[in-house]
């Protein structure tokens, strides 16, 4: 009987067999490193050297649903590895994806998670794109991103573009950073979460507030179908008399603001007709804001 050499894989001989039988493999276990490369697979990193990305999107993580994932994560690990990107030479890494999933491991008592490292920083839109197709990105959060990058200098038109919107849901979400403070709570509470909806609300609560008001309070759900009888409703109420022109009026005044926000005074300068213009709907809107309403005590300059 031949001796194997040492080199050799080891077997374990069945008697009643020819053939060998080799011991079973060992499970494929992911590499922990303090500092990893961009290249191959998974590797577990210790959560303190992760830090999250002030930059990300996403604000809102739900205690429940933090709870929930943490419970999990304690029964089964983190199924799906965060992705990071090096941040300086001694082994941080900054946070691509996986905010919630990092705040839930830390929350059910883990050292280290796995991750899939990049070279290059995090891209905002895909951040959202990502947090957009796990239904993690609250409107709130959206509309949050929407602002930033107006705010930075690109046009609604690009954003709608790069998010795969249309203008007017981008307005809509903008919407949600002006409610008033009944809609606002009702936005936080997850009592009515639509954009459209609650910019429709937003609407009628200019002209009928304790419609509104009322609606909310009831306990049917907030639904666009209820904001659709509610509008009914009020448009009938005012539909004769000073009430309809009193709405056509707040209606015509949301309008007018909406163009004045667009207007930006500074490029009048050096265009004396710009300034001649700008200058002449300065009065005009000097002149309404003395209107009293009163019959022929409307003034006039």
């Amino acid at each position: 009987m031949r001796v194997p050499s040492p080199e050799s894989q080891p077997t374990q001989l069945d008697l009643l067999s020819d053939e060998p039988v080799r011991s079973p493999p060992e499970p494929l276990r992911i590499r922990r490193r303090s500092a990893i490369s961009s290249t191959g697979g998974p590797h577990l990193v210790p959560i303190e050297q992760i830090e999250e990305d002030p930059a990300n999107p996403r604000v809102e993580f739900p205690e429940i649903e933090l709870k929930d994932l943490a419970s999990d994560i304690r029964m089964r690990g983190v199924l799906v590895p965060l992705v990071v990107h090096p941040a300086d030479a001694n082994g941080r890494h900054r946070l691509h994806f996986g905010a919630m999933r990092l705040r839930a491991a830390n929350l059910a008592g883990l050292r280290a998670v796995p991750v899939v490292v990049r070279d290059a920083p995090a891209d905002r839109y895909a951040q959202v794109a990502e947090n957009r197709k796990r239904h993690n990105l609250s409107p709130l959060d959206l509309a949050r991103f929407i602002r930033s990058q107006m705010n930075a200098g690109e046009s609604q038109t690009t954003i709608a573009r790069q998010l795969g919107m249309n203008l007017t849901t981008v307005a809509h979400h903008l919407s949600l950073l002006e409610l008033p403070p009944v809609l606002d709570n009702a936005l936080r509470a997850g009592r009515c979460t639509s954009p459209r909806t609650l910019h429709e609300l937003g609407r009628l609560h200019d002209r009928h507030p304790e419609q509104v008001e009322a609606l909310l309070d009831a306990s049917a759900p907030v639904t666009r179908d209820a904001v659709k009888t509610l509008r009914a409703r009020v448009d009938s109420i005012s539909a004769t008399g000073p009430a309809r022109l009193i709405g056509q009026a707040m209606a015509a005044c949301d309008r007018l603001e909406k163009l004045l926000v667009g207007i930006d005074t500074r490029g009048t300068a050096g265009d004396r007709c710009a300034l001649q213009a700008l200058q002449a709907l300065q009065a005009r809107l000097v002149a309404l804001s003395r209107w009293s309403g009163v019959g022929s005590d409307r003034q006039t300059p």
